[in-house]
């Protein structure tokens, strides 16, 4: 599993800290594994009622950008950085 402290950019407002994100995705092997972060390049997408997004990796799974929206609230800029 990956934690990263995530930030969202709002339009006019730049960039402000969110809720972390933990990130752990198996299957037949890892995608994200137990102990480390994802590959540069993996990109994860989810949605769900609690809001949707779309990440990409970069600098050996150190970071990521993309975008989110949660319930009520426009698309926003997403960001990343890992913490453990």
């Amino acid at each position: 599993m990956a934690t990263y402290e995530t930030e969202l950019h709002t339009g006019g407002g730049g960039w402000q800290p969110d809720e972390p994100l933990s990130i752990s995705i198996t299957n037949r092997e890892s995608v994200v594994p137990e102990n480390g972060a994802p590959s540069t390049g993996t990109t994860v997408t989810w949605s769900g009622a609690q809001g949707n997004g779309s990440v990409t990796f970069f600098d050996g799974g150190t970071r990521f950008e993309g975008t989110a929206q949660f319930p009520g609230e426009g698309p926003v800029g997403y960001r990343g950085q890992l913490t453990e």
